[in-house]
């Protein structure tokens, strides 16, 4: 049995492939997985797909294909989840996925990725690399901006969840 490629310690057949193959995942952080398991994998198609309409124009699925081979994946490592679980509609996910380039040159691709649930589908929309550093501590007060980035207040966002 092979490892998944997502890190989750799982063989590939019990992890990622199924949701690869079904283009289903159960929450945020399985599709999250998914796609980082889909660019080892040079998989364009899959990763179009769950990307959300709204911002699927932004992508070319030859230069998603190119860029997937160009590279060797080596790391997936889950930073945070806020929300995604299955009865959520929306989720973020923070992570670093570590590569090496065609120039042999190490890299990590930081970001902090926002994903929407849409007809029981999980898509992934856009994210932020090299997000700021959450302080963990500070308490988010209910008219404060939502820590989730949104652009609402928190008490019209993530304190209903």
């Amino acid at each position: 049995m092979t490892k998944c490629p997502c890190c989750s310690g799982k063989d590939f057949n019990n992890c990622c492939e199924t949701i690869i193959n079904n283009e289903s995942a159960p929450s945020a952080l399985s599709l999250m997985r998914s796609r980082y398991t889909a660019y080892t994998k040079a998989n364009a198609e899959y990763l179009y797909k769950t990307t959300h309409a709204k911002t699927r124009g932004d992508y070319n699925i030859r230069e998603i294909e190119e860029w997937s081979k160009e590279n060797t994946w080596t790391k997936l490592e889950i930073i945070s989840v806020e929300h995604g679980n299955i009865k959520d509609t929306r989720g973020i996910v923070e992570f670093k996925a570590y590569y090496t380039d065609k120039n042999v040159q190490e890299h990590i691709l930081h970001e902090r990725s926002t994903f929407l649930k849409e007809n029981g589908e999980w898509f992934y929309v856009d994210g932020i690399n090299n997000p700021p550093r959450t302080d963990i501590m500070t308490k988010v007060m209910r008219n404060d901006p939502c820590p989730c980035g949104s652009g609402k207040k928190y008490k019209k966002c993530c304190e209903k969840n």
